[in-house]
């Protein structure tokens, strides 16, 4: 049973909640009354949680000697020996083969293009391109719209370029608030931390956090009044949303600005209150808008 515990701790259950991009292409087609639609995109969003776990084993792999030398992580379930190296592999080719094959048999050719090419993104960053600055954190961010992409294609839908551009700056916008994060809270010891951090600033960081997060905004905005939109709703009633889009994004800042969180975006995103609030009221009144937003049309501008 120990070892069992620790091969649920190696493939990181706790992080799938990321995979909930996968949902965001059904969501905004106004689908989500589509049975067979509903059914793929939880099938997609498991093929990635698969994949996802897979990559996490990898990585594991690849700096278990890195984590036997540092002081917590050295108690991972590989860099400790509670789960041993060939078990791992066995669990990352489970995995890998596990998510590739239910997707080619179920979702079609196009989902497996998008999940065999985050695997070899996330492969080529476990063994090397981890440690390039700034590229770091874009192919971290590559990781959610291939999400995105993976819930469209398996539903056979064109996602809004807009809805994608906007996802591409929040996501790089997240990854450089948890560098920043990563370089305030570790100090010096930063890069024994992650070596990439030796080549970052808070001064740098600051600045990549204001473009990106002027995009993000920029993009929903112009998703919000893109014309797609408008004849999916049928108004211009997403504008509506905007204002809860900038409240979770200052929220955000403030967290990382002000209360030394940001380290780890899954945890600061579902522990913040304000923020779980308002990513609720801003889903519940998306939601409403796609699928009776056409019945509002003549009150709505």
């Amino acid at each position: 049973m120990g070892m069992l515990r620790a091969m649920v701790r190696l493939i990181r259950p706790q992080q799938w909640v990321k995979n909930i991009f996968v949902f965001t292409a059904i969501i905004f087609s106004g689908r989500v009354s589509d049975t067979v639609a509903v059914l793929h995109a939880v099938l997609a969003f498991g093929a990635f949680c698969l994949v996802s776990s897979a990559i996490y084993v990898l990585n594991d792999i690849k700096d278990v000697e890195e984590d036997r030398k540092h002081p917590k992580k050295k108690s991972r379930p590989l860099a400790s020996g509670q789960v041993p190296m060939a078990a791992a592999g066995f669990l990352f080719l489970l995995f890998a083969g596990a998510s590739l094959g239910i997707t080619q048999c179920v979702l079609g050719p196009s989902t497996v293009v998008v999940l065999g090419t985050y695997l070899v993104i996330n492969a080529a960053y476990s063994f090397g391109l981890k440690n390039v600055v700034i590229l770091d954190v874009l192919l971290i961010a590559s990781g959610f719209v291939l999400r995105i992409l993976a819930g469209a294609t398996a539903i056979a839908v064109m996602p809004s370029t807009w809805l994608v551009l906007c996802a591409v700056m929040i996501s790089v916008f997240m990854g450089f608030t948890k560098r920043r994060a990563e370089v305030v809270l570790l100090g010096d010891k930063a890069s024994e931390h992650r070596r990439v951090l030796a080549q970052y600033s808070t001064a740098f960081l600051d600045q990549m956090i204001g473009i990106v997060t002027a995009g993000t905004v920029v993009c929903y905005i112009l998703y919000t009044v893109d014309p797609h939109t408008v004849e999916l709703v049928g108004s211009r009633a997403m504008i509506f949303s905007v204002p809860l889009v900038l409240y979770g994004i200052f929220r955000y800042l403030y967290l990382v600005y002000h209360a030394e969180s940001g380290g780890d975006p899954t945890r600061t995103v579902f522990t913040d209150i304000p923020l779980l609030v308002d990513g609720a009221i801003w889903g519940a009144l998306c939601t409403v808008l796609i699928l009776f937003g056409r019945d509002w049309g003549p009150f709505l501008f």
